[in-house]
């Protein structure tokens, strides 16, 4: 622990120093003003910003009155410092105002002790400042190492994230914002063979590292379920009971997700889905303006045991574009259901060629001075007639 000692009385100093000494604290230095303590600090003599590297220096013991600079200016400068405002300040004072003394700890002073000073007073206010900062110290690396983590997690959780396909008569891309470090939508897709693409693009209630788990686990049984079972109905039915199984026990909120799970055959030209639950999703086909839209025909998954099903086919005959997004997306726009359907209706039926910029802009401009309520997914799905005529 090294104490840095600021007064501009030698004799003060000297008294302290062999307090410290009789107490078994060697590791202190000294400073005859409170600019000196600055530039020790790394801070230039005016204030302004000097080299932000983390201090050694565990305590400060300030004398509130000096010439040039006082204890409590330079307790305000301290405070300006993001890497250094951790640092207890004791002030060291003659004086008994309570004003002074208030207006001490308002610019950051920890504590304070009076002169002439006594032995026992001083002892107790730094041992107790110390086990403070240890204490803090402590709890800013535990809150690092679990940042670090977490962004460990972020990145592991974005490579389980499907890759764009883009195929002569199918072409699949998507554009995801979450609204905390980890997040709680999921999207996949996975060629079936003969022309066959299965997608599927889930939303977990709630967000954080609770719904990013839950998504980690589905990410971990979704293909295996989705090659398994192909049709919708089944693979929705199969994911109801593999999320069943994740009891909890004691568990404070009841977690489900809604998802839209599509299987699409551009050979025949039929889209086959379940919508438990998601917002509808978009189908815009050849010169059409107005979306087809694939609603939702059951309740969220995990919610209940069972789940009953009503499978959806729609079939197609000209070019055309899907588009699968999550809530997130509807929000954006004030009104009802109707007032975001049409506000996104707008926005995405443009061509049926993908248009990333273009989504970019209307959907997912970044406000760095505002927090995100909701993740933010967006999944656009052009189908083509390819080359090949028979």
């Amino acid at each position: 622990m090294k104490i840095l000692i600021v007064d501009d009385n030698p004799t003060n100093v000297i008294i302290i120093r062999e307090i410290l000494k009789k107490e078994d604290y060697r590791n202190f230095i000294t400073a005859s003003s409170a600019k000196e303590m600055l530039k020790l600090l790394g801070i230039g003599a005016e204030g302004e910003n000097g080299r932000q590297r983390a201090s050694d220096i565990d305590l400060i013991l300030l004398d509130m009155m000096m010439p040039e600079m006082d204890g409590i200016e330079a307790c305000r400068v301290v405070q300006q410092y993001d890497h250094l405002k951790d640092i207890p300040i004791i002030m060291v004072t003659a004086v008994g105002d309570s004003k002074k003394l208030a207006e001490a700890l308002d610019a950051g002073a920890v504590d304070y002790v009076t002169k002439p000073i006594n032995k026992v007073e001083l002892m107790a206010r730094i041992r107790l400042a110390l086990r403070l900062k240890r204490e803090k110290d402590w709890h800013k690396e535990r809150d690092q190492r679990i940042q670090d983590e977490l962004k460990l997690a972020a990145l592991v959780q974005n490579a389980v994230l499907s890759l764009p396909i883009m195929d002569e008569t199918f072409e699949v891309h998507a554009i995801y914002q979450p609204s905390f470090e980890l997040a709680g939508d999921l999207y996949a897709w996975y060629p079936l063979g003969d022309g066959r693409y299965a997608v599927i693009l889930l939303d977990m209630m709630g967000h954080g590292i609770s719904s990013s788990l839950f998504c980690m686990f589905l990410a971990s049984v979704l293909k295996d379920t989705v090659t398994t079972y192909v049709e919708p109905e089944k693979v929705i039915q199969e994911l109801n009971r593999r999320f069943n199984q994740l009891y909890i026990e004691k568990q404070l909120v009841q977690y489900y997700f809604t998802a839209i799970y599509l299987v699409i055959d551009t050979r025949m030209k039929r889209i086959d889905y379940v919508n438990a639950g998601h917002p509808p999703a978009l189908f815009f086909e050849g010169e059409a303006k107005q979306p087809v839209l694939l609603e939702s025909n059951c309740h969220p998954v995990g919610l209940f045991d069972r789940i009953d099903i009503l499978p959806q086919s729609l079939s197609f005959e000209e070019e055309g574009h899907l588009v699968l997004y999550t809530d997130g997306l509807l929000e954006m726009a004030e009104g009802e259901q109707e007032d975001q359907l049409r506000f996104m209706t707008e926005h995405l039926n443009g061509g049926h060629e993908w248009r990333e910029e273009a989504m970019r802009d209307v959907f997912f401009v970044d406000d760095s001075n505002q927090e995100r309520d909701d993740d933010k997914c967006l999944v656009w799905i052009s189908l083509k007639e390819g080359t090949d005529k028979e």
